[in-house]
């Protein structure tokens, strides 16, 4: 246990070329319209059956973020770069990495249903397909997600399952909380907000709850598979 929190400035690879590429990712998408390229019309996640939709989207979008200003990539990173390099140096690089973006991808198809079902309600209660609905709807093919939050929520829930006594210090709480009450009291926060859906509200509540789902399904098949096979898990 020691050896996994000793030198806490340490950034292994996966973590430090995540940061970097996202980093990258949001400067081009500053400088490349200038040049007619929006990279986050073309990467960010849009609805199936849009103009605007393509098949590398549930992967691409969660290396973009929000171009108004740096909060929206600094938080993230900031989050990859506390909790994701202590799971990378506990799993392994190809584990971490492996986790990273099954929970990326798996928070885009939350968001995908998510999307579906409340487009299909505009149908039923308009008298047409779903499909009609899109070709009649100039706003389904303006829907967007970005960022890399479903992702860190996945991350959030592998720290606080693998390290659930660690405690977290959140601002302005003077006490600690213990990871595993973090991450229950933060996916509670996200499942009212999402079933809230506050107007002006536009965070993909429900992609952040997916992000965790995914991760905790592939944490108990590692589990598992570890355990038949006769390795320690974390």
């Amino acid at each position: 246990m020691q050896n996994r929190f000793s030198n806490t400035m340490q950034m292994p690879p996966v973590t430090q070329n995540l940061i970097l590429i996202n980093a990258l990712c949001w400067l081009a998408s500053l400088v490349l319209p200038r040049f007619g390229i929006d990279l986050i019309e073309l990467g960010g996640l849009h609805f199936p059956g849009t103009h605007t939709f393509h098949w590398f989207q549930p992967l691409t979008y969660m290396f973009l973020h929000d171009t108004h200003s740096i909060g929206h990539l600094f938080f993230n990173m900031f989050a990859v770069f506390m909790f994701g390099r202590v799971l990378e140096m506990t799993w392994g690089p190809r584990r971490f990495l492996f986790y990273y973006l099954a929970t990326g991808v798996g928070a885009a198809l939350v968001q995908e249903l998510t999307w579906l079902y409340t487009v299909s309600s505009y149908a039923a209660g308009n008298g047409l397909s779903i499909m009609q609905q899109v070709a009649l709807d100039p706003g389904v093919s303006m829907l967007v997600t970005i960022g890399a939050s479903g992702a860190v929520f996945g991350v959030l829930l592998a720290f606080g399952m693998l390290f659930p006594n660690a405690p977290l210090y959140v601002m302005f709480v003077p006490i600690p909380i213990k990871a595993k009450y973090f991450v229950v009291i933060y996916g509670l926060i996200e499942l009212f907000m999402g079933v809230a859906n506050f107007t002006n509200d536009n965070v993909a509540h429900f992609a952040h709850l997916g992000g965790m789902l995914f991760g905790l399904i592939l944490i108990l098949y590692w589990r598992k598979k570890d355990k038949d096979h006769g390795r320690v898990s974390y």
